[in-house]
């Protein structure tokens, strides 16, 4: 088949919707399938374009995939009309540049959000004579509105039209998570919907990549490292943790360690500075080989979420759980269910810094805990969130929308 994914996001940045749409760029062209990638020229986090890129449009070819990377304003800033004006400016680019640097398609991959990618994804798949896959890695706009990003009012109507608009005319959608797509399901009945959750490579992240120098940068030999990964943003609460970091005190012997980047890292380096929060340490972003050695060289991993989200489950989750470290994670929904399911940490209400730090202290106090939740988390990630095993079974449901095309 001849198959197109169309995201905004895709590597060399880093974040969850990247690695697992490249990875199943790659696995679709290893089952020998054409694949084609239109993507933003690479700007995030940061939100300056990545050095050696630019321009309106350029080409490569990586692991056997054409991608086409398209202009984007790039913007990290929390404000609406920059962010709204960064978002639009690669749905009209990725529409003019698809139109004449894309072939004939059997197959197009919408990544989803930002939503409005759904108008240029729509139009292709038109013009393409392309059927209409849309995944949905984030409930948008009920996630924005569960964040206070918007408030329900015209835009929201808008958004949430523009939704409708998107599962009304997809062939397929899919969703990251089981709520993700009960939710769809639900509001959207006529909707053909399937799981496409995020996965782990778990040869890659194992509890074999622990290295006692790295840890020994971070914590002493009776400090426990608690560790967070990931971007510093709006969603991931990290103030709570800070919160946390203040009420058990250095006395404690627990070591933080806050790695990544994001639009909130600098107004929390900032509090820590001035309360003197000596026992947090942060770090920027690291390349993608060193995250499975952070995470096994750590104790324990923590994965918060500012608030309740739908179907919002972080994919540090099942890459803590595939090093065999215990989990602390402030989330409802799907993220607690599978930390329950699994017995592989303990969870708390989004937002309780109180019951952050009484679980950072059990687990400081219980070693042998610990050492059993990271067990029980590995099993987990290997039956259940395999990246090869959960990708080949959505290939499979993207044959079956074109069997006379199959490979």
């Amino acid at each position: 088949m001849r198959i197109a994914i169309l995201s905004q996001y895709y590597p060399p940045e880093l974040g969850a919707p990247q690695r697992r749409l490249s990875f199943l760029a790659r696995l679709l062209a290893r089952r020998g399938h054409n694949v084609w990638v239109l993507t933003a020229m690479p700007n995030y986090p940061s939100g300056r374009i990545f050095p050696g890129y630019g321009g309106w449009l350029r080409r490569e070819r990586v692991d056997g995939v054409t991608i086409l990377r398209s202009f984007i304003y790039p913007s990290n800033s929390l404000s609406f009309l920059p962010r709204m004006t960064s978002y639009l400016s690669f749905v009209a680019s990725s529409a003019v540049n698809g139109l004449w640097a894309l072939p004939g398609l059997d197959v197009l991959i919408v990544e989803s959000p930002p939503l409005f990618l759904a108008v240029s994804g729509f139009a292709l798949s038109r013009a393409k004579r392309a059927r209409l896959v849309f995944n949905v890695s984030d409930l948008w706009p009920a996630s924005a509105l569960e964040l206070g990003v918007i408030r329900r009012g015209l835009f929201y109507r808008l958004a949430s039209a523009l939704e409708r608009f998107a599962y009304k005319n997809a062939n397929l959608v899919s969703g990251q998570s089981r709520g993700i797509v009960e939710d769809i399901q639900a509001r959207h009945p006529q909707a053909r919907v399937c799981l496409f959750s995020n996965a782990v490579d778990t040869a890659e992240f194992s509890p074999d990549r622990w290295s006692e120098s790295l840890r020994g940068v971070y914590a002493g030999p009776d400090e426990m490292l608690v560790t967070y990964a990931g971007l510093h943003g709006l969603a991931q609460g990290l103030h709570q943790v800070l919160d946390s970091a203040a009420d058990l005190g250095r006395a404690a012997g627990i070591r933080f360690l806050l790695v990544g980047d994001g639009p909130e890292k600098a107004q929390l380096m900032a509090r820590a500075q001035a309360e003197g929060l000596s026992h947090v340490t942060f770090r920027p972003a690291i390349a993608a080989a060193e995250v499975p050695v952070l995470l096994a060289s750590s104790d324990v991993i923590l994965v918060p979420l500012r608030t309740a989200l739908t179907g919002a489950v972080p994919s540090k989750l099942y890459e803590a759980m595939a090093c065999g470290r215990p989990v602390v994670v402030s989330a409802d929904g799907d993220a607690k269910r599978i930390v329950t399911d699994a017995g592989c940490g303990i969870t708390v209400h989004p937002g309780d810094s109180k019951g952050l730090s009484d679980a950072i202290r059990a687990l400081k106090a219980n070693p042998a805990l610990r050492h059993e939740m990271g067990l029980r988390g590995r099993k987990a990630a290997q039956t259940f969130f395999d990246r090869e095993r959960v990708t080949e079974r959505f290939i499979d449901a993207l044959e079956e929308l074109v069997p006379e095309k199959r490979s």
